[in-house]
């Protein structure tokens, strides 16, 4: 058990390396065209779904985050990669036959569903219980099985997420003295649909 409790200096993820500064994708400068995430490395990215992270020898050259030596000696990983593995299996779900970029900084994960909410394609009710039953989540593995669902139900509607934001909330369950402030973010952008006045 490890006693790792901070998140460590952002780094350049996968995601970051196709989204513009203007949420398109970005240029390849040689053919001037845009740069979007191969359908393989996606295929790659979604083999880890469900999955310890390192189990899946397709993901490997994906991970950006840097090998604890101190765990590594005793074959273990931190929850720093525990979460970029979660975060780029739901990125390889979620980027998966969308023409936009679904990783889109500033747009955590409680404001991408309240958008879900609005869109009218599923039941509030129905979606308020996957909501409340994500953040009741008591486990990290419990964690990850709705948020596998809320992302199918979001790239559903072509809404977008920040993957950052995701992988740190990710990691910030791990610690059971953190979550309280996750939930709080998620709730705080999930709820405001209810400060819009109702139209007649």
């Amino acid at each position: 058990m490890t006693t790792e409790h901070t998140v460590t200096a952002k780094r350049h993820r996968y995601w970051d390396e196709f989204t513009a500064p203007d949420h398109t994708w970005r240029i390849d400068h040689r053919t001037k065209q845009p740069r979007r995430p191969p359908g393989e490395d996606l295929a790659a990215l979604r083999s880890g779904l469900g999955r310890p992270v390192m189990d899946s020898p397709k993901m490997w050259p994906f991970y950006s985050c840097e090998v604890n030596d101190v765990l590594a000696l005793r074959d273990e990983v931190s929850d720093e990669q525990k979460a970029e593995h979660a975060a780029l299996t739901l990125y390889g779900l979620h980027q998966q036959s969308q023409s936009k970029p679904m990783h889109r900084r500033g747009v955590k994960l409680g404001e991408a569903l309240r958008a879900l909410r609005r869109s009218g394609k599923f039941s509030e009710e129905a979606l308020d219980t996957r909501v409340a039953q994500l953040a009741n989540a008591t486990s990290v593995s419990a964690l990850l099985v709705h948020l596998r669902g809320l992302i199918t139900q979001l790239r559903s509607v072509g809404q977008p997420l920040d993957y950052n934001h995701l992988m740190a909330d990710v990691q910030a369950w791990h610690y059971a003295d953190r979550r309280p402030q996750v939930r709080l973010k998620w709730a705080i952008g999930y709820q405001a649909w209810k400060d819009q006045a109702p139209t007649d």
